[in-house]
């Protein structure tokens, strides 16, 4: 097994990562350091989790070396806020035993104190896409002494929508420079960008695209509606013995906000937070922080919190919604079973998310274990209106797969207003049948929807 001493580090390097706790490279790490060293541009496929963070820091930190001039000599872009500042707490990490100095940058807060760290001096620069341009337009970064541009969670960059972005930022940086890319997965727009920023690259790939980590136990139920799911939830979280650091991802901000109210019910305020899009800068940072700490049990999140919170002994990730943007299934189950630790990700389906999961399955090339309803849980009658929703969610995603296909609910239209034009025809037509076949079918369907 080799150790981190093959890779010829210097001993501030070997000394901070024996502090942190490191004692053997991952596959990613073994497979990426030494042609990052010899300069060559470099893709690199892993999972999350597999310590691909510190399979390109390491190198950089190496050839790097000691503090020079003002401008960042290395440009990290990561797609989130969470990612970016847990990427700067690496490089931190790695590199206090140097002079090297980092910054990291991203919207969601005002530019000025970014503005004043970056004109002190940097070395390593870590920015989201957004802010990056913005604060370059100003005149605030230069790019001229860039050595390194590293793009992480490529694939992730490119669902957010920041290929143009991408392409504005190759644009300003030098011609002359070594290229990183590292991604869970190999979608047609991270093939595109890797196309347009690495020149031969060396390809590193410890393990097929999208594939979960083997450290990863994945466990799905087949549950009707909304409420049976907080029912199995409830259900879940009663063992605290085994459920005992838990992340649960919903679709959407008003679902993370309806089960974090739930849940601070049940469980009390002091165990349970919630992060989305719409909660401020130092709420969500306060959050995952005292996540990490251990300070709560239970932390509720939408996909912005899949990538870039990097915690330890994760017990169990809980997928409350199947996501919809199917990749982001990986990231989701990435935050248990890290740095070869072992963990759960249980993942709730009704009947309208199947379709998500066959996706799914095909993306990682692996069926998902079935799980039984435990006895103990009450499978909840599905409301009318919820009823309607999931049919017309299956009808959309039928249509998705067969534009021609028309959908349950234009059947049954066109199959009450057949019914009503004979029922008209059967009455003899007529000016009178004609006038009140115009709101017939209309006056029909909504006293049938009522009465259901």
């Amino acid at each position: 097994m080799p150790s981190f001493e093959d890779f010829k580090l210097n001993r501030q390097i070997l000394n901070a990562i024996a502090d942190a706790g490191y004692t053997e490279p991952t596959p990613i790490q073994q497979k990426a350091i030494m042609p990052i060293l010899s300069g060559q541009d470099i893709m690199g496929i892993a999972q999350t989790g597999t310590g691909k963070t510190a399979a390109y820091v390491l190198p950089i930190l190496m050839k790097l070396k000691y503090a020079q001039g003002t401008d960042a000599r290395a440009l990290i872009l990561a797609p989130t806020r969470e990612l970016a500042m847990q990427i700067e707490q690496n490089i931190k990490e790695f590199a206090k035993y140097t002079d090297l100095r980092t910054v990291v940058i991203y919207g969601g807060l005002g530019p000025k104190t970014q503005i004043e760290q970056i004109a002190a001096g940097l070395d390593i620069l870590v920015a989201s896409p957004g802010r990056f341009l913005d604060l370059y337009l100003e005149g605030h970064i230069s790019t001229k002494f860039l050595q390194f541009l590293v793009i992480d969670e490529a694939d992730k960059m490119m669902d957010m929508g920041f290929i143009g972005s991408i392409h504005r930022i190759l644009e300003v940086v030098p011609r002359k420079r070594q290229n990183l890319l590292f991604s869970a997965t190999m979608s047609e727009l991270v093939h595109k960008i890797s196309g347009d920023f690495l020149k031969f690259p060396t390809i590193v790939a410890v393990d097929q695209s999208a594939t979960p980590a083997e450290t990863v136990r994945q466990l799905i139920y087949y549950v009707p509606n909304l409420k049976t799911k907080i029912n199995l939830l409830q259900h879940l979280l009663k063992n605290v013995e085994e459920f005992h650091k838990i992340m649960i991802f919903c679709k959407t901000k008003t679902v993370a906000d309806n089960i974090f109210s739930y849940l601070k019910r049940r469980h009390g305020e002091d165990q349970v937070k919630v992060i989305h899009a719409n909660k401020g800068q130092n709420t969500r940072i306060n959050s995952i922080n005292a996540f990490k700490e251990g300070e709560i049990r239970i932390l509720v999140a939408t996909d912005v919190a899949s990538r870039g919170i990097d915690v330890t002994n994760v017990s169990h990730v809980i997928n409350f919604d199947v996501p919809i943007i199917i990749e982001d299934y990986v990231h989701r189950i990435g935050r248990t079973g890290r740095a070869l630790s072992t963990g759960d990700a249980i993942t709730f389906c009704n009947e309208a998310e199947h379709y998500y999961v066959r996706k799914i399955e095909k993306l990682i090339r692996q069926q998902i274990p079935k799980a039984e309803i435990p006895e103990g849980v009450f499978i909840e009658e599905t409301p009318y209106e919820e009823k309607q929703f999931i049919a017309k969610e299956i009808d959309l995603q039928k249509r998705k797969d067969d534009p021609d296909f028309k959908g349950a609910f234009h059947e049954k239209k066109f199959a009450i207003a057949a019914k009503l034009k004979a029922e008209r025809g059967y009455q003899g037509g007529g000016s009178g049948g004609k006038s009140s076949g115009g709101k017939s079918p209309k006056h029909h369907s909504s006293r049938g929807g009522k009465k259901r």
